[in-house]
């Protein structure tokens, strides 16, 4: 582990990711305001989506750290988006 290098992570940008975070919220509150009938859904995943790869990337460090662990987590990202369509294409065709 001595061959590794540690990035620090400045505090203004913990700030950015606090701000985009909430407008990301807000938006993702604002659409279920709005009727937009079986895109909803969507949106609220691609929503969902874009928060959950911004923490991974700078809380949980992926964007600094080995290649492995960034291609690692996106075949997670794959799998669980494959089982989600599987599950709703089943719920569709029904």
């Amino acid at each position: 582990m001595s061959d590794t290098t540690h990035y620090i992570v400045p505090y203004r940008v913990y700030g950015l990711i606090l701000i985009v975070l909430l407008v990301l919220t807000g938006i993702s509150v604002a659409v279920t305001q709005i009727e937009l009938t079986n895109w909803s859904m969507v949106v609220a995943l691609v929503l969902a989506s874009t928060k959950s790869t911004i923490i991974l990337a700078i809380f949980m460090h992926l964007k600094f750290d080995q290649k492995i662990y960034r291609i690692m987590a996106m075949l997670i990202f794959l799998l669980l988006t494959s089982v989600i369509i599987i599950t709703f294409l089943d719920y569709a065709f029904r």
